[in-house]
Formats: structure tokens, sequence, C-alpha cells
């Protein structure tokens, strides 16, 4: 793992001069899945470990023993401007030899209005030339797990990414990266989790399309084709520990606290040019292993009130219940987009199907 970082460090520097990096590229990719870690406010870097596991941490998925897992997940952000949908599946190798898993994802808006040929070359305008188009964002993981030397405590996992996103009839890009994690329980019972994303930094190659993007009006050029074709997008650290505590025969509480790590300068409550580190936590009250309230916190960022230029500290909270009944789970999460931003809500409703548990009775 520190050699892992210490790349991470050294592509850091690489690039940092770059124009192609990009602070918020593939940020689809960041939301999550499953609405247990969402209403957790991501606080599961270190105990997700079921067929969601690929979307924060990918080692979680070695604790999957045996059959198969599936999930899937809907959700709709912005009062429904942009709907989130996500499928996967996770199924343990032969003779204990690791869990494979494959992940698809789209994020979309659809009915945006084309306002590019509104005005002809002579400044005209014409509403009837407004048309519509769809922007969405395409991704497949393919996931890896084991137990390297076949270690009881240490569980390490790989996503590789490919990523297709498109904007309508103006521009479409191709992608490529790689997710590195990694879970470790110690003998008193507290699990710790180390996600690296982008650890190589991940490319993304843009196509644009300069006849339907460009607008001249009066001789006038707008909308010019951006230079740069291609993106990169900039490692990412999430870290986190926990501990399940079991407070009598019926209830249990397992709370994590961890920390978010961008190496780039953001909003961020901590941040410089080099990192930026925003915490969080969240926390599972399970009853009988079946009914699950969920609540949590993250995304600390430092924003500045445009009415009189006040600086103050927005967070996002999120909570949710989810019910579990043999090898079938329901979760459903709500989130705010941030307190001291706005007062968009966010639903995520997400099912598990773990055959194991059916195949046993």
């Amino acid at each position: 793992m520190k050699k892992i970082i210490a790349g991470i460090f050294v592509f850091s520097q690489i690039f940092a001069n770059a124009q192609i990096i990009r602070k918020y590229s593939n940020e689809f990719l960041n939301i999550g899945a499953g609405a247990r870690g969402i209403a957790m406010g991501g606080a599961v870097i270190s105990n997700q470990n079921d067929v969601y596991a690929p979307m924060w941490n990918p080692a979680g998925l070695n604790f999957i023993e045996k059959d198969w897992q599936g999930a899937a997940m809907h959700a709709e952000y912005f009062e429904s401007i942009a709907k989130y949908d996500y499928l996967s599946f996770a199924k343990p190798l032969d003779n204990g030899n690791g869990v494979i898993g494959i992940s698809l994802i789209r994020l979309g808006v659809d009915n945006i209005l084309n306002t590019t040929q509104m005005i002809d070359p002579e400044g005209n305008i014409d509403y009837d030339k407004i048309t519509k188009f769809s922007q969405a964002d395409y991704a497949g993981i393919f996931s890896y797990a084991f137990s390297p030397g076949g270690s009881q405590n240490l569980n390490v996992g790989v996503n590789a990414k490919l990523i297709y996103r498109n904007v309508g009839k103006f521009a479409n890009g191709f992608g490529f990266g790689f997710d590195v994690g990694a879970l470790y329980q110690s003998d008193n019972e507290w699990n710790y989790g180390i996600t690296v994303k982008d650890v190589l930094t991940t490319v993304n190659f843009w196509n644009v399309n300069q006849k339907e993007l460009s607008t001249i009006v009066n001789g006038e050029e707008f909308n010019p084709a951006p230079k740069d074709k291609m993106e990169l997008t900039m490692p990412k650290l999430n870290a986190g520990m926990s501990k399940n505590f079991e407070i009598n025969r019926d209830l249990e509480l397992l709370p994590e606290v961890g920390i978010n790590v961008d190496f780039a300068k953001t909003a961020a409550v901590i941040s410089t040019s080099f990192a930026s580190i925003t915490p969080y936590a969240g926390a599972e009250l399970a009853y009988q292993k079946m009914i699950f309230v969920r609540l949590g916190v993250n995304r600390f960022q430092s924003i500045t009130d445009i009415e009189d230029l006040s600086r103050k500290v927005s967070f996002q909270p999120s909570g949710g219940i989810g019910i579990k009944y043999k090898g079938l789970e329901l979760d459903y999460a709500i989130s705010n987009s941030g307190i001291g931003a706005s007062n968009y809500f966010s639903n995520f409703f997400s099912l598990k199907l773990d055959m194991s548990v059916f195949r046993s009775k």
C-alpha cells in the first residue's frame, strides 16, 4: 500500500501543471451505489462487504463466500432532473481464489434545450430552432478481490473502469482507469479500509463535433471547440475505520469515521494546492439484523454567500432505512445536496439479492 500511495504522489507531480487535468472529471463515479452507503454518508469504506463494494472499496467483494449476489439501484437527483441507474453482479471463484464482479452505471439528463441554432448569422432570433438533446455518462467496472497469501485479516481489491460519455450530437468521449482498495480486520474487531480511485489517473479522450457546437453571429464565432481533446482525472483517496458494537440481543450499532482526500485544491474545509481533505461520519443501527436505520454526514465545504460575501461551512447530510428478509434486502436513502448551499433532495432506492441464502434453505 505504501508503494501505491508513493505512486500517486509521483503522478500528481508529473501532471501538476497540465492543462488537461479536470478537478471534477468523471464525478458520476464518485456518487457511490447502494442506498445503504449513501444513507451513511459514504461511511462504508471499511465495512461494505457485498456486491456494492466496487463503488466504495473493491476489497469488500472478498467477503462473498459462495454462490452469487446481484444488485440494482435507481436514484433521481435535483427533483428528478438527473437519473442514476446501477446494476451489478458478483461471484466467488472456485477453490477460494477470490471474487469477481461487474458493475454497470448510467447517469443521464434528458430534454436539455439546444439553443445553438436559435440565432441566425444575421443576429435574428428564431425560437422554432430550439431543439432538445440528452447528456449521459456510462461506465462498466470489472472488479477482482482476494486475500493475499491466504491472509485471514487482509483483503485487497482492484477495479478496471471503462467509461463512455455522450453530450448529444456535440461530443463524446472514451476513458479508462483503475481503482485499488484494501480492508484489514484487526484481532480486536476494528475494521480499517482504504481506497484509491483513479490510482494511475483516469484518461478520457474526447471527440467534438465543431459543426454542431459552433454558432456564428454577425461574423463572430461562439461556442468554439475546446483545444484539449484529452482530460485526466486525478487520484482520490478514501480511508475509514469502523467497529460493530452489540448493544443487546436485538440491537447492533456500526459507526464509521474517515476522510476523503482529493489531490487538488477544492472548496473543502481543509484545502491546499496539493491536497484537500474532507471528513465524513456515519452509522447504522440494526434491529435483529433485519431492520436498519442509517445516518451520515460528509462533503464539508467552505462556500461564499453571494449576497454578503461572508464565508460559511456547508455539509451534506443523509439518512435512510432498510429491511432484510432472507436473501433479499431493500434499502432507501435520502440526501440533501448541501446544507447551507441549496435545498434540493435526492432519493435513492436499491435492491440486493443474495442467492447463497436461498439455496441454503
